[in-house]
């Protein structure tokens, strides 16, 4: 059973429009973090002590994702999908807005960057609660065999924040160096807030998932999912940290250290760079609804495992090419890594996700799997900079790199298929269910 399609539509509008509001305020630090705020959080430091320190503060939010997907998806699992959609997106909203309230270090001293590491923080305990809202609230409206092309919706939102943040730096970034370093920088985490307001509003419109509906009147919430989870599923949670490490990684690489690895050869390679990563973010809404049909059709883990591929075989050229600041060059890094390869991963992660465990614990479950892989990516940058320190080459970093990316097809590659071990599942009220009977929406098929 599935929504009316005009109430499906709406769904997937406001997962879409929310997730991209969200992402967008997230994406914002992460593009400000590689571009100015080592200089005016941390001066006291060497140039690649401050983009270390900034770094730094960019993981933070990372680690307080897991934290927001507990949070988040205890009280999903219990009371609902939509009402924790609206809250993921008033913390990140707030938080986001007092960014560009900060006072730098010159004002404020050590207090500046403590500031910003609470409100990163903040921004990350929203996130956390985010994916997993969007996700199921699109995906559980659905039917079984589109969840890949349904779940891709709110992956688009995250393209298009990507999109959004680096086309704001780059227009902002042509004004005086001075003034973007004064002022300028401040201008889009203050406007996010109009965006915010906009997407509850659109959000509090939705209904909540006819498949959580259906679960919880026939089944009692268990009484802490992740509990459940981690007990009954543990290798499950450990394919599902494994995949979106690899799509995390992906994003930390090409949108953060890369992007930073290329601005030290000046202002014109930067603004190019960033250009790229905008024009490899649009492409991405094009084909993230694609790989998520595709891995309708032809399953998960092909289409995964293949833009795992991709991954790596684009970061073998990636620092030479982007601090060239050649614009086909460029192109030829970002687009196969954006477009294709992480068009790939996340066009089918979240399916691959959903299908790995039953309705009642589901929101707990990505939670857990999702967040602390993209968690661990988080720290790409920081262990990229330590790794090559001020050495040009960027071979060290390709080769963990692509064992990562290997580690990833791998889990993909070995997940159970749940066609075949449905019966092996237990319902939320912990009691088994008999052979053949299904679970809510726990039966899909990775292939």
């Amino acid at each position: 059973m599935t929504s009316a399609p005009r109430s499906v539509r709406r769904v997937l509008v406001a997962s879409t429009i929310g997730t991209a509001i969200e992402w967008y305020d997230f994406y914002l630090y992460a593009t400000a973090s590689a571009l100015v705020f080592g200089p005016l959080f941390f001066p006291g430091s060497s140039a690649a002590g401050g983009v270390l320190a900034s770094f730094a503060t960019y993981a933070a939010g990372f680690v307080a994702r897991p934290l927001g997907g507990l949070l988040f998806g205890h009280f999903g699992d219990r009371v609902g999908r939509k009402s924790m959609m609206v809250w993921t997106l008033l913390v990140m909203g707030i938080a986001t807005f007092g960014v560009g309230l900060l006072p730098t270090y010159d004002t404020a001293g050590v207090l500046a960057p403590v500031l910003l590491v609470t409100l990163r923080v903040a921004q990350g305990i929203g996130i956390g609660g985010e994916w997993g809202s969007a996700v199921l609230l699109s995906t559980e409206h659905g039917p079984p065999g589109r969840r890949g092309f349904f779940s891709s919706w709110p992956a688009m939102g995250f393209a298009l924040a990507l999109f959004g943040s680096n086309l704001t730096f780059v227009l902002i970034s042509q004004m005086p160096e001075e003034d973007f370093l004064t002022w300028g920088w401040r201008l889009p985490f203050l406007a996010s807030i109009v965006l915010v307001g906009i997407g509850i509003w659109v959000r509090l419109g939705v209904e909540e998932t006819p498949e959580f509906v259906r679960g919880r009147a026939e089944n009692r919430p268990a009484r802490v999912p992740v509990i459940m989870v981690l007990r009954r599923w543990p290798r499950r949670v450990l394919i599902g940290i494994l995949a979106s490490l690899g799509t995390g990684s992906v994003i930390a690489m090409f949108t953060v250290f890369l992007v930073a690895h290329a601005a030290k050869a000046g202002p014109e390679v930067r603004s190019t760079v960033l250009t790229g990563l905008m024009i490899a973010a649009l492409g991405e809404c094009v084909t993230l609804p694609v790989f998520g049909a595709l891995s309708d059709r032809f399953g998960r883990r092909p289409v995964m495992i293949f833009g795992y591929a991709v991954a790596v075989a684009a970061m073998i050229p990636a620092g030479a090419w982007l601090s060239s600041g050649d614009p086909t060059l460029v192109a030829l890094v970002l687009v196969p890594a954006l477009t294709i390869a992480h068009g790939a991963i996340y066009g089918g992660l979240a399916a691959f996700l959903v299908d790995l465990f039953p309705t009642m614990v589901r929101f707990s479950a990505i939670a857990v799997t999702y967040q602390v892989g993209v968690t661990i990516s988080s720290f790409w940058p920081l262990v990229a900079v330590a790794v090559t320190g001020d050495a040009s080459s960027l071979l060290p970093v390709v080769a963990l790199f692509a064992v990562v990316q290997t580690a990833a097809a791998v889990a993909v590659a070995s997940a159970p298929d749940s066609r075949a071990d449905a019966e092996l599942l237990a319902d939320p009220a912990g009691e088994r269910r008999p052979v053949g009977r299904a679970v809510h929406g726990e039966i899909g098929d990775h292939r």
